[in-house]
């Protein structure tokens, strides 16, 4: 007998990608997905079940359906289309904390698959100049979405400690980008200038979907726990994505980029959030080494090539229409 994988934040972009990806995976007999929104799109092979994962109804449906394998991809930072910032905050935290209490006390779940997020490390001037997975955050994890996800893989760790015989895989997913997918980062590329923070130059990396999607494809159906890091190889700075872009600087002293910026953002009917400043002033690399040397997978799209494609997808920058090359 097949997976019976229950999906939840179906309604999310890579919850419903990841749900219609299993649907038709061999190996797979049912995929139910979980969310308070309906999901968009073809759902075909997809039982969706109308619940709020902050309540206790999970439990039930983790009975009903037969669920062995659990796929948690409803943690994600504060978007003006999830709602307020405190109700996304009760969603990842409370909402984690009922699933994982749900799957304790389930007689059928097997295996635990969490999408969490590089966030957990933090953001500061002291950061190293890669992140393991078994480097200490340094700052920048006491509030905000950070804090969501150090708070989520604490009681996750928790749930293997009581549940040792449930197999329990973390992926710490880099700044997924994609011009289909909506994201507080994607928001801010697309702006036509980038507020930039004077002095500053960050190292970025970013993760494309599809690898994003494999990923957690292949912990879902295969025989996989621990915890990995999943980015995009080499790195970018913020002034080389501008230019790869084709979208022009506009350099702020600290004090004052925030406020811009969200400003600038939430014309676009898009938020920006607090966190991404110390982002855009120390940036964060991770290694991803470890993903491919214990469970065989290769990351196919580079940070470069990631950005490319977002760049393809989206309309071009004001010097590209220019046809220039800039600095």
């Amino acid at each position: 007998m097949g997976r019976v994988v229950l999906v939840t934040g179906v309604a999310r972009d890579l919850g419903s990608r990841l749900a219609r990806r299993l649907a038709v995976t061999p190996g797979v007999d049912k995929v139910v997905g979980l969310d308070v929104q309906p999901p968009t799109g073809d759902m075909h092979g997809i039982k969706y079940v109308r619940a709020d994962i902050r309540t206790p109804v999970v439990g039930k449906v983790l009975a009903v359906e037969d669920v062995d394998t659990v796929v948690h991809t409803n943690v994600a930072a504060p978007q003006r289309q999830l709602g307020s910032t405190s109700a996304v905050k009760e969603i990842n935290v409370i909402g984690t904390m009922q699933l994982l209490a749900a799957c304790q006390n389930s007689r059928t779940v097997e295996r635990l698959v969490v999408a969490s997020s590089t966030a957990v490390y933090g953001t500061s001037a002291r950061n190293p100049a890669m992140f393991t997975e078994q480097t200490p955050a340094r700052a920048g994890t006491t509030h905000g979405f950070p804090k969501d996800a150090v708070d989520v893989e604490a009681y996750v760790r928790g749930f293997g400690r009581r549940r040792p015989d449930v197999a329990v895989a973390t992926f710490r997913l880099g700044n997924v980008l994609a011009g289909d997918v909506l994201s507080p980062f994607s928001e801010y590329l697309r702006l036509p200038v980038l507020p930039a923070i004077l002095g500053y130059d960050p190292r970025l990396q970013f993760l494309h979907p599809y690898d994003a999607l494999n990923v957690l494809a292949l912990a879902a159906t295969g025989n996989v726990d621990g915890t990995y890091n999943v980015v995009g190889p080499q790195v970018v700075t913020l002034s080389q994505a501008a230019r790869r872009l084709g979208r022009p600087m506009l350099r702020l002293p600290s004090v004052g980029f925030n406020g811009v910026t969200h400003r600038m953002v939430r014309l676009m009917s898009s938020d920006f959030t607090p966190e991404l400043t110390r982002l855009f002033m120390y940036g964060r690399v991770c290694d991803g080494s470890k993903l491919e040397q214990e469970l065989g997978y290769e990351v196919l799209y580079s940070t470069p090539q990631t950005l490319d494609a977002f760049a393809e997808a989206i309309d071009p920058g004001l010097l590209s229409a220019l046809g220039g090359t800039y600095a």
